[in-house]
Formats: C-alpha cells, sequence, structure tokens
C-alpha cells in the first residue's frame, strides 16, 4: 500500500506550488487506497469567457492522471459566481456580465474539459443549482463565518484601499461564495491557480467551521501567456484556446520566447526535459507546438499544421488552403473586408489592427494604410497578423468567403 499512496501523492504534488496541507493529504490519500473509497478532487471554473486555453489544462492534465488512479473530478461551472466575478488579483472592479453571457459561455466548458478529463469520472455542477434556491436566513451563517480583518488580507483587497480604489461588497463575499461550493461536494482536495490560493483556503474554513473534514489545498503555478509577461488570459488576448484550428494553434506556440519554452514544457506535456534542454531552440519549440496540437486534434493534423508553418514562415511561400473572399466593387472598405471575412471578430479589432500596421499586401509585404483597399483584376492576397491569410478577388454580386 505504501507504494500506492507514494504514487498518488507523486502525482498530486508534482509541479505545485502549495500543499496546505501535506499531513492531512497524506492522511486523505491512505484513507482512500485502504477504504478504496475515490478521493473527491474539485475544480471550479467561472465561465467569464466562451473558450478554455492551456493555462486551464495545467490543472485539468494533473486531475485526468488522477482520475486514472480512479478518482472522482467535481467539475464546477460558476455560472452564479460569474455574475460577481472573480476579484483575484484585480485593481479594480470586473466588467459584470449578462446572465445571457455566462449561459453562452458555459455550452462550452464542459465540452472543451472533456477533451482532457474521463467523462464518466466527472461530476459536471453548476453552482446556480444551489444558491438560486438559498434564501436570506440561509445565507447569514456563510457571512458569519469570516471576519473583515480575514477578508482584509487579501494583498489585492488591502492594496485596493490603501490606493482608494473601489471594492464593491459583492467582491468581498466572492470568496465565501466560492468556498460553499467545497461544502456542498463535500471536496476531499480543492485544485487552483496560485492566483486561487485565498479563495480556496476559505474554502477549507468553512468546511471546518461545519464540522467537515476540510479540504486539502493544492495550487498550480499559472502558465505565463504567449507575451511572456502576463498569465494566459483571453481578457489579454495572450492565449491559446484548445478549439483553435490547428494551424493558428501551431503558429501562436511557435511564437512564444525560449524563455517560456520551458515553463510550457514542464507544464503541458510528460517529456524529458533533460533531453529537451539539448535539443536546439527552435526543434524544441517545433517539437512542443507538434506535441500540443497532437493532443488536442490529432498527430496527422499537427504534422500538417508543421509543413504548412515550415512552409510559409521559413521558406516564404503561400498558404496551400487559401481561403477564398469575393467582392462586389472594385474598391473595398478594408475594415468592412476584415470584419465580414471573419478575419477579425469585431469592427474595433480591424481598426487596431490598421494603426499597429498588421495587415498587409503578401506580394509587397508592406502595411495598408489607406482604409480604401482597390482590388486588381488577378486579385491579392491578403496577410493579416502573422499567421492569418485570404484571397480576395471582385466578382460581381454578393460578397462571401468560400
Amino acid at each position: 500500500m505504501k507504494k500506492k499512496v507514494a504514487e498518488h501523492l507523486k502525482i498530486i504534488k508534482e509541479n505545485a506550488v502549495d500543499v496546505i496541507s501535506e499531513e492531512e493529504l497524506v492522511k486523505k490519500v491512505t484513507y482512500s487506497i485502504k477504504s478504496q473509497n475515490p478521493l473527491r478532487l474539485k475544480i471550479g471554473f467561472d465561465p467569464t469567457a466562451k473558450d478554455l486555453h492551456l493555462g486551464h489544462t495545467v490543472l485539468l492534465k494533473k486531475l485526468r492522471k488522477l482520475q486514472d488512479l480512479g478518482h472522482h473530478v467535481y467539475f464546477i461551472v460558476g455560472d452564479f459566481t460569474a455574475q460577481i466575478g472573480d476579484p483575484s488579483g484585480r485593481k479594480g472592479l470586473r466588467p459584470v456580465l449578462t446572465i445571457k453571457e455566462i449561459k453562452d459561455n458555459a455550452k462550452t466548458y464542459t465540452e472543451q474539459a472533456f477533451k482532457i478529463l474521463h467523462r464518466r469520472r466527472t461530476k459536471v455542477i453548476f453552482n446556480s443549482s444551489w444558491y438560486r434556491n438559498l434564501n436570506l436566513s440561509q445565507f447569514f451563517p456563510l457571512l458569519s463565518s469570516y471576519t473583515v480583518a480575514r477578508m482584509l488580507e487579501r494583498d489585492d483587497f488591502s492594496q485596493r484601499l490603501k490606493e482608494n480604489k473601489p471594492l464593491s461588497i459583492l467582491e468581498f463575499i466572492y470568496p465565501l461564495i466560492q468556498g460553499y461550493d467545497s461544502v456542498k461536494v463535500k471536496a476531499d482536495i480543492e485544485f487552483g491557480g496560485t492566483d486561487q490560493k485565498f479563495n480556496l483556503i476559505v474554502g477549507r474554513h468553512i468546511q471546518e467551521s461545519i464540522g467537515q473534514s476540510p479540504q486539502v489545498v493544492v495550487t498550480m503555478p499559472l502558465l505565463l501567456g504567449l507575451d511572456g509577461k502576463n498569465k494566459m488570459s483571453k481578457s489579454l488576448g495572450n492565449y491559446v484556446g484548445i478549439t483553435e484550428e490547428p494551424f493558428q494553434m501551431f503558429g501562436k506556440i511557435m511564437s512564444i520566447s525560449d524563455v517560456t519554452m520551458g515553463e510550457y514544457f514542464r507544464l503541458l506535456t510528460d517529456l524529458d526535459i533533460e533531453k529537451v534542454k539539448k535539443m536546439h531552440p527552435k526543434e524544441a519549440k517545433l517539437l512542443l507546438a507538434e506535441k500540443i496540437v497532437s493532443e488536442y486534434h490529432s498527430p496527422s493534423l499537427a504534422k500538417k499544421a508543421k509543413e504548412e508553418f515550415e512552409r510559409i514562415f521559413s521558406r516564404k511561400e503561400t498558404p496551400k488552403d487559401l481561403p477564398l473572399f469575393t467582392v462586389s466593387e472594385k474598391k473595398v472598405d478594408l475594415i468592412e473586408l476584415l470584419y465580414n471575412s471573419k478575419l477579425v471578430p469585431s469592427r474595433n479589432q480591424a481598426r487596431r489592427l490598421l494603426l499597429q500596421k498588421g495587415v498587409r499586401e503578401k506580394e509587397k509585404d508592406t502595411p495598408l494604410q489607406d482604409r480604401v483597399l482597390e482590388i486588381p483584376p488577378q486579385g491579392l492576397i491578403l496577410k493579416v497578423g502573422k499567421r492569418k491569410f485570404l484571397k480576395v478577388v471582385y466578382q460581381g454580386g454578393k460578397s462571401e468567403r468560400r
């Protein structure tokens, strides 16, 4: 049994930043193996955006390894808590999402999570299922379980008060509401990023205050985004979504710095880091990109993405499967063209790209700055950003993408 306990502990603690507490963890793992009762592993995400990204997978991949050992995951979709907004690490108030936005985002979360998690060993729960029917008198004990002084131990809260920046009552009670999720699922261990440490510890405290065995808290490093400076975040635009097209995913991973690459290998793969260190940085990065694309798509699509990447960026050739957009006028509004062809999600982003000189005519490789673009008889190829291409041709009639 000691060997089994050691195996489970190794997986739980691998790459972890905090384990609170190790003594309790050993007891819980030992009891689970001895009694053959699976551990109840909790993880929660507020659906503040439509897609999961590689940063989320740092936690999900660890949970999958533990599922393979027989343990169960309680995947909390924070559709209720998302209405408040997690204040962790924020310097100001978080924009409030509408219920419709939250529901739309939540639809994609679970299916994306199952790209990694084992379906039969995962229970997906929306935390609105218990908060929806919680009346005010039931809420008072939760509010009284933590003090204002303890809440102000949070660096982000105390800093905002010092700087006279707003801190809403809703944000103040967010950790209590998130912590109550642990009570409802009787969590043995809760996993989260290092920015969630305070919230996870509050969950322990609430469990203990009502007589439950407190959950062990395990925090994992926050994956740096493509900019190499901030944590990966869709709102910062420095993310790699796990449902992105293979070529886009491959190209984004190839854009990370050599310094950041080591962290990606460590947190996102099981490859031998010592062997990777002996490789040329470019070859190592190609291996990383191919490995990740294979995992979320397939080895064949990863190989195709690699070939396409090398063809375009190493040999400066045009992509094979070039999307075609026909226009009905010889002179077109470039912002409308970028938006209508779905190269960008909004007109504002199209404007930003033009200002940042991110739109080029491939043959000339010079930034386009005029808003009106004239389409020559043979058509032209646009390069948008580093990895998107579009062939534009004039054809009388309706504008459309093919």
